[in-house]
């Protein structure tokens, strides 16, 4: 096991991942910029590090040279990404690796196949798994346009590099797509620095339904049930359930096997999350498509934790430092789902006006006192909140 572990992030996954490496008998390290100096999770951390110049606390977050300078003079021997920032960026883990630190979570080339949207379902296809129809990736307004004629409308219009409903467009006519696609590449390019899209056929009425995977470096790959994600706002989750409500078992099945095959095609290692949309309407109801991975550990992550009794972060770190599935005392034969939960997303919005998120003060509130409640937080309960931090506080 590692001896001392840094984590990237900030907020409740970062706080999170301390108790986790606690739980092993790891050290822990935090980073943070000068807006983050009274953050909880510099608090929860063995050692915590200045980094970044004041006035750009994201940038922080984003510097891959920093963090691993941070990391070599800490002594840390692991790098714990969390979700954003740079968990998806096969520079940070080629770089841990340069520096022989590991990072924790799947080798650079998976994250770079399953964090480009297009490579990710070329390799679905290759694997047999059922895809919508889709446009080759451009950043030419024109050719896109004629790709959308190809597919028919409505269309959804995707940044290849993009994640958390950022770079993305519902359109139904072709009118509407020239104003779409240049207000998507600007988000796609300001977000990710990349404005390449591409389009998909749109599914009008869909269930979101992804399947939680842990898979370790000696390839073997199991699934821990699924999630319905389908209560959305701006593309945003809402609300998070496990194990989906009303889900047929033929459906429910079939979702496993592929999520399984995909990670298994991808020589995936790690933790990660395989995304499917199933129809519900017409022709198409009750079949499946697959839409994404995130190579990462999700923010819905806990629902699962509830009802396998599986610790996700803990098994990550276990499966970066060597540690097979079955050293981890798990197999698919005897994973079990115990009840059910839901998670629902805090976030500071103003109702008055359209559900616009706001930066204006956060909730006094706490934690729940009833039994079979979870409660993750990464803010302080009284203060005021950044206009530079994201607006989920819980």
């Amino acid at each position: 096991m590692f001896s001392k572990i840094l984590v990237a992030n900030r907020g409740e996954i970062a706080i999170r991942a301390f108790r986790a490496g606690h739980e092993v008998g790891a050290k822990t390290v935090a980073v943070f910029p000068h807006e983050d100096r009274n953050s909880i999770h510099r608090q929860k951390a063995d050692e915590a590090y200045l980094i970044g110049e004041e006035g750009h606390p994201v940038r922080a977050y984003l510097d891959i040279e920093e963090i691993i300078r941070v990391a070599e003079e800490a002594g840390c021997d692991a790098i714990y990404p969390g979700y954003g920032f740079l968990s998806e960026n096969p520079g940070l883990a080629r770089a841990a690796a340069a520096a022989g630190i590991t990072f924790v979570g799947p080798p650079a080339d998976v994250l770079e196949l399953a964090g480009n949207k297009v490579k990710a379902l070329d390799a679905a296809r290759e694997a047999g798994i059922p895809v919508l129809a889709s446009s080759r990736p451009s950043a030419d307004v024109d050719e896109l346009i004629r790709a959308a004629d190809e597919i028919g409308f409505p269309v959804f219009a995707k940044a290849v590099a993009g994640g958390g409903g950022r770079g993305m467009r519902r359109v139904d006519t072709r009118e509407a797509l020239p104003e779409a696609l240049e207000a998507a590449m600007r988000e796609a390019q300001s977000a990710f620095g990349d404005p390449t899209m591409f389009l998909e056929q749109a599914v009008l009425r869909p269930r979101h339904i992804e399947v939680q995977i842990l898979a370790d470096a000696q390839g073997n790959v199991m699934h821990l049930f699924e999630r319905d994600c389908s209560l959305q706002r701006r593309h945003q989750k809402v609300i998070e359930i496990a194990p989906a409500p009303n889900l047929e078992e033929g459906i429910r099945q079939a979702l496993h096997r592929d999520a399984v095959k995909f990670a298994t095609a991808l020589g995936y290692v790690n933790a990660g999350t395989v995304e499917f949309l199933v129809d519900t309407v017409g022709e198409r109801a009750g079949q499946h498509v697959f839409i994404e991975m995130n190579p990462r550990i999700q923010v819905e992550h806990t629902v699962t934790e509830e009802v396998t009794d599986v610790d996700l972060v803990q098994s990550q770190l276990r499966i970066a430092a060597g540690e097979t599935l079955a050293d981890l005392g798990l197999s698919q034969d005897t994973v079990s789902l115990r009840g059910a939960a839901l998670q629902s997303r805090i976030t500071t919005e103003d109702p008055a006006n359209g559900f616009r998120r706001t930066w204006d003060g956060s909730p006094r509130t706490g934690p729940p006192a009833a039994p079979g409640y979870a409660w993750t937080a990464g803010r302080c309960m009284r203060g005021r909140r950044s206009a530079r931090t994201s607006t989920r506080c819980w």
